[in-house]
């Protein structure tokens, strides 16, 4: 029986469940689940490489000893005892200096519930669940069945917006970016993981030895703060054979700004942080009041720009309300312009984030270079030859990143003229810092917004021309 036939068993096993209400608690009540076995697999993996293996967990609470056998406990014997793992996995008494491992789950389990109501069923679901063998290769592998199904689960249940990016978006950023073994990689807001997968997978080539290997495992760093999230991500970095995930459960916006310091720089940050959404109050007080803003992917790259390192690398989606929006937007790309070297914008067509967000986005690459900007290259990416946009039965492609992969050595070939134009840093000052720049070779692209583009543009507006008007009242009244 393949995985996704697993999955949909366990699914609708949970649908009789009067406790699970919806797609989201569902995905939830399955992922800690998952999380549990795949933890006892490579354990399992652990115990062979190291005789003096000690797992973290209590020996009853660990998965072969409650879950694995098939006529276990069932019934309310079973919903008492998840009851007493989930208090007992929550109050582990562990720090992660010195138990890593055991502070993974206690961190993982926070915020993770069993919203199933019967035993009987739950005892179902774990039999379904022990069909899988993590530690057999084409086992492990399927496991992208199963993400990919969550994934598409989350996005009909509304919530795959906030952590979700396309594969080929997050495999080309990472293969432009390029993170090499020894660097220090961060996603500040990662989501279930994708870039840091696309980042170990492409640095692990590199890895020939145990303390490479070690080495690549420390230097995967990621923060997320939605639990289901984080636990996702988690679970994936240890089925990929990172042992102790570098993944806080945390608000990479929650900390003062002022006190980051030299041991949380970072050589490469790729990420698609959350846009079109604010911060609780209170947020932007974090931030140098020149700054401060409730837009969340603004204070993001502003945070980015702490971060990197000298001569460190970023690689991330931006949507187009940042590159013409004005006020603490405009102060924002003068820090950026001023002090990084931002020498690519890919410019997104429609429909790259269907079916969650019609708004059109942006990849921006930039550079700690200690000289500032002097030109910045765009890049307009074609739609497949008939399309009109992407949507969810026809995403993008990575295939269709050769066109940008092939642009990048070579960005005078006059083949490629349709596609790319340059724009100097003094076009960029008269224009008030405004990155909006179109396609010199496509008229119709600057009648190519959409409606909510539109409505920002005019939202934008309207304030310049109420901050004219203000400052004309007042040099009359004086």
């Amino acid at each position: 029986m393949s995985i996704s036939t697993i999955i949909k068993s366990i699914q609708d096993i949970m649908r009789q469940d009067a406790g699970v209400d919806g797609d989201a608690q569902r995905i939830s009540q399955l992922v800690w689940m998952i999380f549990l076995k795949i933890f006892d697999d490579k354990e399992k993996e652990w115990e062979l490489e190291n005789e003096e293996y000690k797992s973290p967990l209590p020996e009853k609470f660990r998965w072969r000893n409650w879950a694995a056998d098939k006529e276990g406990i069932t019934g309310d014997e079973l919903l008492d005892f998840i009851g007493k793992l989930f208090k007992t996995l929550k109050g582990l008494n562990v720090s992660k200096e010195d138990d890593p491992k055991g502070f993974i789950i206690k961190e993982v389990f926070e915020d993770a519930y069993n919203y199933m109501k019967s035993g009987t069923l739950i005892r179902q679901v774990i039999n379904k669940l022990n069909e899988v063998d993590f530690n057999k290769s084409e086992d492990r592998h399927m496991f992208n069945d199963i993400y990919e199904k969550i994934l598409s689960d989350l996005q009909s249940a509304g919530n795959a917006g906030e952590y979700y990016t396309p594969r080929a978006v997050t495999q080309f950023i990472v293969d432009m970016v390029n993170p090499k073994l020894g660097e220090k990689v961060l996603d500040p807001a990662c989501g279930t993981g994708g870039f840091l997968i696309c980042a170990l997978e492409k640095m692990k080539k590199n890895a020939k030895s145990d303390e490479d290997w070690d080495t690549l495992q420390k230097n995967i760093n990621g923060i997320e703060k939605k639990p289901l999230a984080h636990l996702l991500c988690t679970t994936n970095m240890i089925l990929h054979g990172v042992e102790v995930p570098n993944i806080r459960h945390d608000n990479s916006l929650a900390r003062p700004l002022a006190d980051y310091g030299p041991a949380d720089m970072v050589d490469v940050v790729v990420t698609n942080p959350p846009f079109g959404g604010a911060e609780e109050p209170g947020i932007e007080s974090n931030f140098p009041s020149a700054y401060r803003t409730r837009e969340t992917a603004d204070l993001f790259l502003v945070l980015i720009t702490k971060l990197l390192r000298d001569e460190g690398r970023c690689g991330m989606v931006l949507p187009d309300g940042f590159l013409f929006g004005e006020g603490v937007k405009t102060r924002i790309k003068e820090k950026l312009l001023s002090e990084f070297n931002l020498h690519t914008i890919v410019r997104l067509p429609n429909g790259v984030f269907s079916p969650y967000t019609g708004i059109r986005t942006n990849l921006l690459f930039f550079e700690k270079s200690g000289k500032g900007t002097k030109e910045i290259w765009y890049f307009e990416h074609p739609l497949p030859e008939g399309a009109k946009t992407y949507n969810k039965t026809k995403p993008i492609r990575i295939e269709e990143f050769d066109l940008e992969k092939e642009w990048w050595k070579n960005r005078e070939d006059e083949k490629f003229s349709k596609n790319c134009w340059k724009v100097t840093i003094d076009e960029i000052k008269k224009r008030n810092y405004n990155l909006d720049v179109n396609n010199p070779s496509n008229v119709e692209t600057s009648q190519n917004h959409t409606i909510p583009e539109l409505l920002t543009k005019l939202n934008e507006n309207s304030k310049k021309i109420s901050e004219i008007i203000d400052t004309i009242q007042k040099s009359i009244k004086k």
